[in-house]
């Protein structure tokens, strides 16, 4: 580390700082489930999820080494531009985190760096081939697999509890959510992790520090596990609203059946080298158990605007980082304007964050300061709630006959009591 010049502690210090953005960003990929279904408190959620990525930042060093060595070309890359790469990342995290949109930190950074390659050098700097088949094809492959997965397991989980008492079955998979939890946070320290390990071995190597090919040092793995789990334990209460309520109302059984297909997709990914979204993944999978069960209902509008976000993210995160680039090129003071613009863009999102507040203590609610509206339901949903009626003996069945009873026996012109009527999605 004595090798190490006043630049590349900047660069490496905006990489943790990403890596920061990135656990608090990605805190609902593990737990906006079990939140949501009441599996465990908010604060327990997020402490354990830091706790099991710190861990996971140790199991695997693959993805670190296909960002390191596979994106882009080392040869003539220089340090500003993973700096460059950084700041798109860093300001697309906290646009999306801000709207509450479970947008990917993964394809941020690399967007990012991207961008500011194309800018510095080229689009010869990039390695086309490891692009379309490390992250691109993985983006699209992992959310559907992760989603199709969820929906068969959500309706095995239903089928083999048909004939048991539905709270002590309830009860029994909020159990399993706990351990599917502590899976989907252990598979993103494996992942995520190792993406900001991959970028500052990149720049060790763009210093002169390290050879080319070379491992992440240990230093390294235990500063980039360290960022993701303070970031993580923060929260990115957004988003885990957004995740746990504003795409599908999810039971525990579909919760447990969300993140053990989500867990199982990244697990994999990483064994292999494959840098994939954990935010499409987990978010394919709760899409996936929401359609799984008789009569759910997915909210496509929030779905889309999650669809738009991903597709702007390497886009628009390469936008950033080709003009961060634009400026660092323009020596010393383009550096200072660069961190100096992040700096500023950075407080005026939290600025505007702190106008509508949520954290720990609202995060369940479906509004913050408004009462919650219903969303219509779209063609989809209503097609598959005509055919599927409710199960013989169920509450909503036996809610629905002492409502009807209820209006039968009340005088006529005046309404029926309705104190069992049930909630509807």
């Amino acid at each position: 580390m004595e090798h190490i010049t006043l630049l590349l502690g900047i660069v490496i210090v905006t990489a943790l700082v990403f890596d920061f953005t990135n656990g608090f960003h990605d805190t609902a990929n593990a737990m906006a489930t079990t939140i949501s279904t009441g599996a465990l408190k908010p604060k327990t959620a997020v402490a354990m999820s830091a706790v099991l990525n710190l861990v996971g930042a140790f199991l695997s060093v693959e993805v670190a080494k296909t960002i390191s060595g596979g994106i882009v070309n080392e040869d003539g890359l220089k340090t500003e531009v993973i700096f460059a790469a950084l700041v798109g990342a860093i300001l697309w995290n906290l646009l999306t985190w801000l709207v509450g949109l479970p947008s990917s930190s993964s394809h941020a950074l690399f967007g990012g760096l991207i961008g500011a390659a194309v800018m510095s050098m080229g689009w010869s700097s990039i390695n086309g081939g490891t692009v379309v088949t490390k992250i691109l094809i993985p983006a699209i492959a992992a959310p559907l697999v992760a989603g199709i997965a969820a929906t068969l397991a959500t309706r095995l989980t239903y089928r083999i509890g048909r004939n048991t008492d539905t709270k002590a079955t309830a009860k029994g998979y909020r159990t399993g959510q706990i351990a599917s939890a502590g899976l989907v946070s252990l598979a993103h320290g494996t992942n995520d992790a190792q993406k900001t390990m991959g970028i500052i071995t990149l720049a060790l190597i763009t210093g002169g520090v390290l050879n080319p090919g070379a491992n992440p040092p240990m230093w390294v793995i235990v500063s980039a596990g360290v960022a993701i789990a303070l970031g993580t334990y923060l929260g990115g209460w957004r988003i885990i609203r957004t995740m746990g309520k504003g795409l599908t109302d999810l039971a525990p059984q579909q919760g447990f059946a969300a993140q053990t297909s989500a867990a199982t997709a990244i697990l994999a990914s990483s064994h292999i080298g494959f840098s994939l979204s954990t935010t499409q993944v987990c978010s394919g999978a709760v899409m996936g158990a929401g359609l799984g069960r008789k009569g759910g209902v997915v909210r496509w509008s929030t779905a889309t605007r999650m669809f738009v976000a991903w597709g702007l993210t390497l886009p628009a995160a390469g936008l950033v980082g080709a003009g961060a680039e634009f400026l660092t090129k323009q020596g010393p003071w383009g550096v200072g304007a660069t961190a100096a613009l992040l700096v500023i863009g950075s407080a005026v999102i939290w600025t505007l964050s702190r106008r509508n507040a949520v954290d720990h203590t609202n995060v369940a609610d479906d509004e913050i300061g408004a009462a919650p509206a219903a969303e219509p339901a779209g063609v989809v949903t209503t097609a598959m709630a005509a055919v599927t009626p409710p199960p013989t003996g169920s509450a909503v069945a036996s809610a629905d006959v002492d409502f009807v009873k209820a209006t039968i026996a009340a005088p006529t012109g005046t309404p029926a009591a309705d104190p069992a009527r049930p909630a509807t999605v």
